[in-house]
């Protein structure tokens, strides 16, 4: 990297997953707006003709009149490639295909068991874990053999598996996991100071949180908006929504099954008192079957099951408009994405320094939980450090449900490694989401397994 007059040349990036159709387009108009960064980004991909479409979009951005700054982009076709000379690297994969996918999701419904996502916990990010761990043991010596003082951050789910897994492979590394849930839960604050207060054109970063938990099963202990103590006024906003939901479009949920009413939110706060820091559809599989229990349940706390068949159909219409953006029929819009992705590369350069919600290792920013576990707690980046902010202790009624799906994760983690298949059913039935008896939940285990097994060489099966 070269520094000059405030503005850094020549960053190198590797990003891994490089052949995106979704992440990258975001990545690529995210840096192309920042006019104090430039540089290269090394795009490798399993899909190596994905990888040289997006160098295509990416160089063609950097043309663009109101781009602010020029990358280049290129694709390799090894790892070692992309990773030798990187000063950050970023992951971000799909760990298989939407038939694996779709077992994921959908098989356990055969059992009645529902999952509204199924990438994270329940059986669905259970297997999902199973055939990403092993990749993520790939990456790791990869960057500790090619590129061991880069930064690494990383976007795939199971985050706290994936992170943990690096750190598990390489405990010198230095790794972070990114998601934007928290995000939402702060604009979700700032639309309430709009419709209680008549405080409107919050920006959601003005809202000021301690996070506290696990990927996309976070807690917010304290808020505040020009320090001014938002919990009482989000009681008011509970019991005025709790019936009906609050969503930025009337019934949203009914239509698109990526977003939902908040109700889960509302009810959580109702029954722990502390504000519930991520979607509800990703809170619903962390708990027992309250929310989930079946479709009318569903429907009840007004969220959908996100079918793996909607996100196919998603998929071809994103591949359809993705081909007008290489063949130069059409441009990539350039507008912010909402991730801070930018603003972390600038405070690990040293231009910035800069707080937000990561998941990392616990050193201790977290009570009441074993120290190494992946958590989800706010960061300081600065000069090539990234500091934990102590986060504290959650009350112990809401530590116990996050410390359990915590040493599942680790059991999981164990299994993954050493490919023992009794261990990780162990895991598998002690998910909150399988109240099925144990015959059912083995024959389950069994045909999810046989629905992944490209992706888990060297297991007995």
């Amino acid at each position: 990297m070269k520094f000059d007059n405030g503005k850094v040349n020549d960053v190198q990036i590797a990003y891994i997953g490089g052949g995106s159709m979704y992440w990258a387009k975001n990545l690529i108009a995210d840096l192309a707006l920042d006019d104090q960064l430039s540089g290269t980004v090394r795009l490798y991909d399993l899909n190596y003709a994905k990888a040289k479409s997006n160098e295509k979009l990416g160089n063609s951005v950097s043309d663009y009149a109101e781009a602010k700054s020029k990358w280049t982009y290129k694709a390799y076709e090894t790892i070692k490639e992309a990773l030798t000379g990187a000063d950050f690297v970023f992951i971000s994969i799909l760990p298989g295909t939407f038939n694996e996918m779709y077992s994921d999701v959908h098989e356990p419904e055969k059992y009645g068991v529902y999952q509204s996502v199924g990438d994270t916990v329940g059986p669905g990010g259970l297997v999902r874990a199973l055939r990403t761990i092993p990749m993520y043991v790939e990456f790791a010596q990869a960057i500790e053999r090619y590129a061991p003082d880069a930064w690494v951050f990383n976007y795939t789910n199971p985050m706290t598996l994936c992170t943990r897994t690096l750190y598990e492979v390489f405990p010198k590394i230095k790794a972070f996991g990114c998601c934007h849930e928290v995000f939402g839960t702060q604009g979700l604050l700032a639309r309430m100071l709009g419709d209680l207060e008549g405080i409107e054109g919050v920006h959601r970063s003005e809202i000021k949180v301690n996070v506290l938990g696990i990927n996309h099963f976070t807690w917010l202990d304290h808020a505040t908006y020009q320090g001014t103590n938002l919990f009482p006024l989000y009681r008011q906003f509970v019991e005025k929504y709790y019936e009906e939901g609050y969503e930025n479009k009337k019934d949203a949920w009914v239509t698109n099954t990526y977003t939902a009413a908040n109700r889960i939110k509302f009810d959580l706060f109702k029954r722990y008192g502390l504000i519930a820091a991520a979607g509800d559809r990703h809170l619903a599989e962390f708990m027992p079957p309250w929310y989930l229990k079946d479709q009318d349940t569903i429907r009840k706390w007004k969220f959908s099951i996100t079918t793996v068949q909607s996100r196919m159909d998603k998929h071809v219409e994103t591949e359809q408009w993705y081909n007008k953006l290489i063949s130069g029929e059409e441009k990539l819009p350039l507008k912010h994405s909402g991730e801070e992705e930018v603003r972390q590369l600038k405070g690990l350069i040293g231009i910035e320094e800069f707080v937000t919600n990561v998941n990392l290792p616990n050193t201790g920013q977290m009570k009441g939980v074993p120290m190494g576990a992946v958590v989800e707690t706010n960061a300081v980046f600065s000069s090539d450090s990234l500091r934990p902010v102590i986060a504290g202790e959650l009350p112990v009624e809401v530590n116990n449900l996050v410390l359990h799906h915590i040493l599942n994760q680790e059991t999981t983690l164990k299994a993954a490694l050493s490919k023992d298949k009794h261990l990780a059913f162990l895991a598998f039935v002690n998910d909150p989401l399988v109240r099925i008896d144990r015959d059912r939940a083995e024959e389950l285990f069994h045909n999810m397994l046989t629905n992944t097994k490209n992706y888990l060489p060297g297991w007995r099966l």
